[in-house]
């Protein structure tokens, strides 16, 4: 059964879990709030949207602790416990160590790393094009342009829930987690990143609701 707390209360509690739960950085309260605003509509219970939330502001900040520019580097995010990290990194050491430390908070249940490992001049070429895309520049990189046509495709396809997935784009391989309410629903989902024009890889971490 899910939560009846009305969906305004929901997301105020929510709100206040990202405020209270751990002491964070402003670039970790930042990343964290992005996309409260749709949780009201997901198939998961409040309580559920909170303990994922912790989770992933303590990974951004593990992040952050180990070095600021992960901030930009790494991205977060957490399904009913499930975790999913991409990014690119020009260390495989340092990617190891970011699943580590995230596989020690025991409310994680499943840690799915894809974070990839590029040379140290395209992990600085990639923060440049992430940079410029955070102040809204012209420029659009191919990420950016994957993952804003997958966006527009799923929230256009009848039958597709996407505010119970999300979907990355990292050097035009699409990492997605979440839950479909059937394995066609899955399929439609896959079938459509994996013909979105760019996408070279699909690394799946989709459920199916049992």
């Amino acid at each position: 059964m899910k939560s009846q707390i009305p969906p305004a209360k929901a997301l105020k509690i929510i709100a206040t879990a990202l405020i209270s739960s751990v002491l964070l950085s402003g670039c970790a309260a930042k990343v964290a709030v992005v996309g409260v605003a749709q949780s009201a509509f997901e198939d998961r219970l409040t309580e559920e949207q909170i303990v994922d939330t912790k989770i992933k502001i303590q990974i951004i900040d593990n992040n952050i602790t180990l070095d600021k520019s992960l901030a930009l580097d790494l991205s977060v995010d957490v399904w009913k416990t499930r975790v999913m990290i991409t990014g690119a990194l020009s260390q495989a050491q340092q990617r190891d160590l970011v699943a580590d430390m995230a596989r020690k908070d025991k409310r994680v249940s499943k840690i799915f790393n894809e974070i990839q490992v590029v040379s140290s001049d395209e992990q600085d070429q990639r923060r440049a094009w992430l940079e410029k895309a955070q102040d809204g520049a012209s420029e659009i990189i191919d990420d950016v342009w994957i993952q804003t046509k997958i966006n527009a495709q799923l929230i256009s396809t009848r039958g597709i829930r996407s505010v119970n997935m999300r979907w990355r784009s990292v050097l035009r391989e699409v990492s997605i987690i979440g839950e479909a309410q059937t394995k066609y629903e899955m399929n439609q989902v896959l079938d459509i990143i994996k013909n979105t024009k760019g996408v070279k890889t699909v690394h799946n971490h989709i459920v199916v609701r049992g």
